[in-house]
């Protein structure tokens, strides 16, 4: 038992208990918040929603599951860079024939339904595509400026985020170019490719318009315009952001909030999730949400800094503007500055693949911190401890 209590207590050395605890305080803040905003819909007898009991399971089984990858080194996982590319391709594909949408968006096919539970495959899909494009990114990294290098990258990331779009999940290709733009810009492409990157998708923009965003992604973006013209469409962000200015400074209290509890505002316990914050917890409980994510994507950075190898730095480099571009996108739909394109907000927003895949994600970056980053060589200590057992 002895040896056994100093093997884990070897193993939580080695883990960076800063940003561990940090996503586990944030989990629960974000439990909290998902708990109050479900409470109305509780029948005669229940205690908890099935959204909060999903989340829950999904915060309990990814705290598991990110340990467990943080033992195995990275490499496990780097050097199988294509397999796990295929993977997510197939993945993505089979929600072309099998994929759904929820009843109000029937043109969308963002969910495999496996009866006894759904999953998302493009939350899971961002944590393979942030492995496979930091690999491939830095085996070019000799001729990282040369034009074919440039356009292998572009159909590395436009692959995922073309399919991705396909499927009606707007919010998550915004995601996927936001990683990808991150990575290039940390693995040292010229400015002179943004640029021109920028202008291609500025020209691309009316054919985006055109030919491939619905009439309900279409009218979206029209109601932050015209929001008298779309009463039926922007009524989710009016009152997502009068729920926020009700709250004031300190907000009007955990499981008190008017809209909140009267389930006046639609998704509040997923996409409008900052609006159950704002209202309930105020201006204070905004900033310190944002703050907890703010230190939990600066961490990421500050191990791929400390990291000895560039795919490694690449790879935290990604995992930190998935959080990062979620949370501007998320609290931007919130605050009526962007459109409503379904993009959940980390460690807040209900739903077990969403919490689960950044959970996979941060389980990379503890296993690069554990076995890649400078500090005290444990590891030998740990493996002994266990073989004399």
């Amino acid at each position: 038992m002895k040896k056994i209590l100093n093997a884990v207590r070897l193993f939580l050395h080695e883990t960076d208990k800063f940003l561990l605890f940090s996503a586990v305080l944030t989990s629960v803040y974000g439990l909290l918040t998902v708990y109050s905003a479900t409470r109305c819909t509780l029948k005669e007898g229940e205690l908890f929603s099935r959204d909060f009991i999903i989340m829950l399971i999904a915060v309990v089984l990814g705290i598991a599951l990110c340990l467990c990858i943080s033992y195995f080194n990275y490499e496990v996982f780097t050097r199988f860079w294509i397999p796990i590319g295929i993977l997510c391709l197939a993945a993505l594909l089979l929600l072309f024939p099998f994929g759904s949408g929820p009843a109000a968006r029937p043109d969308v096919r963002t969910w495999l339904d496996f009866k006894v539970f759904s999953i998302q495959p493009s939350e899971f899909v961002k944590i393979g595509f942030i492995i496979t494009f930091g690999v491939h990114l830095d085996k070019l990294r000799d001729k990282i400026n040369k034009p074919l290098s440039i356009l292998q990258l572009g159909v590395h990331a436009m692959i995922p985020t073309f399919l991705v779009m396909e499927t009606g999940d707007m919010g998550s290709a915004l995601v996927f170019l936001v990683i990808a733009a991150a990575m290039l810009f940390a693995g040292g492409v010229h400015w002179g490719y943004f640029l021109g990157g920028t202008a291609l998708i500025g020209a691309a923009i009316p054919l985006v318009w055109t030919y491939v965003f619905s009439s309900i992604q279409k009218n979206r973006f029209l109601a932050l315009i015209y929001p008298d013209l779309y009463p039926d469409i922007i009524y989710q962000q009016k009152y997502g952001i009068t729920a926020i200015g009700a709250g004031g400074i300190t907000g009007q209290g955990l499981f008190q909030g008017a809209y909140t509890q009267a389930g006046v505002v639609p998704e509040r316990h997923n996409d409008m999730i900052f609006s159950v914050i704002g209202e309930e917890l105020g201006f204070i409980g905004c900033i310190l949400a944002l703050a907890l994510l703010f230190f939990i994507a600066v961490r990421i950075l500050i191990i791929g800094q400390k990291s000895r190898e560039r795919s490694t730095n690449l790879i935290c480099s990604g995992m930190a503007a998935m959080i990062i571009g979620q949370v501007v996108i998320n609290v931007g739909m919130c605050l009526m500055l962007l459109p409503v394109i379904g993009i959940t907000l980390p460690f807040f927003s209900a739903g077990g693949s969403a919490n689960l895949g950044v959970y996979i994600g941060l389980g990379l970056v503890l296993s690069i911190y554990r076995h890649n980053c400078e500090q005290e060589a444990v590891n030998v200590r740990v493996y002994d401890s266990l073989k004399k057992m």
